[in-house]
């Protein structure tokens, strides 16, 4: 069955932001540096870069043949990820004599995808480390006293994948280590973001099904429940007083989602109402 490439890396984009990590809006520092190809060392550009930021820790990609030939395999299991390639055909003109150029002689671009593992899903393959710098970082004692008193937290992974995001089937909130963030008090910006949509848990405020939220990407719905995770993280921040120096991070993610609902400001006053809501069941005030 012939596979549609166009529809193929459309559905990778749109399952990236269905999973709440917009890939051109980055809170961690790994994403900013740019996936490579493990044997050319050369950075992959355009869509490619969106394709495999933020996916696994290593920066480097190569293809199952290239993993062979380094010496060591793909780990059974692991996925691929698609990524494109771009190529002109010159097409003659079949009338031409040889070596003429023609006016009817063509270009067609061609668009052909394959598929790349990154470093952290092989084994066997010898290379340097890159020894990574890490940016000081701080606990904030008062954000971890906050988050650790949540009633019926959800279970909180934290690893060094650039990718945060709220599970509602798991009930797991993932976050990215604190040191990889751009700032700790980003790191808590959207730590807080991810627990606001966790409040929506049947066994918690049961927004979700309360609302008939199914969270499809696009949606109104979806909108609003991104709307009031952002205004209950922006509540916690002021909290814990780092809402100044989160301040433009949270009104360009809002601007974001009200740009898609035709800037109704009304969804504000509504979503900083189901915010107040999920930041008292957080820090147990109702």
């Amino acid at each position: 069955m012939k596979i549609d490439t166009y529809q193929l890396i459309t559905d990778r984009i749109i399952a990236k932001l269905e999973s709440g990590s917009i890939p051109w809006k980055h809170f961690a520092t790994s994403p900013l540096a740019e996936p490579k190809n493990f044997v050319s060392k050369k950075a992959y550009r355009g869509i490619n870069h969106f394709l495999l930021s933020g996916e696994h820790s290593s920066d480097y990609w190569l293809t199952f043949k290239q993993a062979i030939d380094a010496g060591g395999n793909v780990r059974k299991g692991e996925k691929s990820t698609p990524i494109v390639f771009w190529k002109f055909l010159e097409v003659k003109d079949p009338d031409s004599r040889p070596g003429e150029i023609s006016s009817r002689d063509r270009q067609i671009p061609m668009l052909r995808h394959y598929n790349v593992f990154n470093l952290d899903q092989t084994e066997g393959i010898d290379f340097e480390t890159v020894v990574e710098e890490k940016r000081d970082s701080e606990p904030l004692a008062e954000a971890e006293t906050l988050i650790s008193g949540m009633p019926k937290a959800p279970a909180l992974v934290i690893d060094r994948i650039p990718k945060a995001y709220y599970s509602s089937s798991k009930d797991t909130v993932h976050m990215t280590e604190r040191s990889l963030c751009v700032s700790d008090e980003r790191y808590y910006e959207i730590l807080f973001h991810e627990h606001i949509h966790a409040t929506g848990h049947p066994s918690r405020l049961d927004r979700f099904a309360e609302e008939g939220n199914d969270h499809h990407f696009g949606g109104k719905k979806y909108a609003t429940e991104e709307l009031t995770a952002e205004m209950g993280a922006a509540f916690l921040c002021s909290r814990v007083g780092i809402f100044q120096t989160v301040e433009s991070e949270v009104a360009a993610y809002l601007e974001n989602w009200l740009g898609a609902l035709k800037n109704d400001k009304t969804l504000i006053v509504k979503a900083a109402g189901k915010a107040q809501k999920a930041v008292e069941f957080i820090t147990n005030d109702f």
